[in-house]
């Protein structure tokens, strides 16, 4: 039996998994509690739309992320602090 996890399932995959188990432990318990659905071919195309639309935002997330970090980059600090004999900080 083939379902869908919309749940991560220990043992078994993670949320948006096509995963196949035994037809008892689809009925009996990963569908009534929630945790799947069948696999139907409808139900196979909303996954993949899915999990494309995810792809394509993880993709602007991580552009983003380099956008920021090269900004970061670019940013120079400077501390002025203290010093003490030969040139050591308080403590140190």
């Amino acid at each position: 039996m083939e379902l869908i996890l919309k749940k991560d399932v220990e043992h078994l995959g993670f949320t948006d998994d096509l995963v196949s188990v035994k037809p008892g432990y689809g009925r009996n318990f990963l569908i009534p509690n929630g945790m799947a659905v069948m696999a139907t071919s409808g139900a196979k195309k909303m996954l993949a739309e899915t999990l494309k639309q995810r792809a394509h935002k993880e993709a602007a997330n991580v552009k983003a992320a380099q956008e920021q970090a090269d900004q970061l980059a670019a940013l120079e600090l400077k501390i002025a602090a203290k010093t003490g004999d030969g040139n050591k900080l308080f403590g140190s």
